[in-house]
């Protein structure tokens, strides 16, 4: 996250734009505006917050539809006067009850589930609820982590050498899974591998 005294809210008279991002597909959700209360309260509930420049008070996204913003993370601009804000959200962002407020259809691209995956993987690491698998996970520690993987690896490897396609997708699914966590519990983006993949390609 970032630091709020670098924010310039004196620009703009108090307030700083924000733009809202799935985190899952990273399209553009939403533009709302917030002055530090907001954004104070944003950091505290986990929930997008902003200003009501009409109603001259604090709103956060969903409280009367249910369909809250999850914050995931806030970045800024260079300038430090506009604001990036990714978020998981509940349901529909726009009152009308469209995905995005700028009539964009939700991208449901297969190969995008991963992101979904991962971002749910990395709120996972966040909020650490308790009935959760993944949560557990990070819980019992790094190296807990890695033999997961490990374990993975090798009932893949079984899989594939008895020629039992269902249980090799089985496995791959569960080894892609724990590499994920693995991922996240080291602070490595899947952007990164992907970037990698692709410089090691050209």
């Amino acid at each position: 996250m970032i630091d709020k005294s670098e924010l310039n809210f004196q620009k703009m008279g108090g307030l700083i734009p924000a733009i809202i991002t799935d985190e899952r597909t990273k399209q553009v959700l939403m533009l709302g505006f917030m002055n530090e209360d907001a954004f104070d309260k944003t950091i505290e509930t986990k929930k997008v917050t902003f200003f009501s420049r009409s109603k001259k008070s604090l709103w956060t996204k969903g409280e009367t539809s249910g369909n809250f913003l999850n914050l995931v993370n806030i970045r800024s601009d260079c300038d430090n006067d506009t604001l990036l804000i990714s978020a998981i959200p509940d349901g529909p962002t726009c009152h009308t009850g469209a995905y995005s407020c700028f009539n964009l259809e939700k991208n449901t691209n297969q190969l995008s589930f991963l992101n979904e995956l991962f971002s749910l993987i990395k709120e996972r690491k966040i909020l650490l609820p308790e009935k959760s698998y993944t949560a557990q996970l990070f819980k019992s520690g790094s190296s807990r982590i890695i033999q997961k993987v490990g374990e993975e690896a090798v009932e893949t490897i079984i899989a594939a050498k008895n020629e039992d396609k269902n249980e090799l997708v089985n496995e791959v699914s569960d080894l892609i899974y724990h590499l994920l966590v693995m991922l996240a519990d080291q602070g490595i983006e899947l952007n990164a591998i992907v970037e990698n993949l692709e410089a090691r390609h050209r």
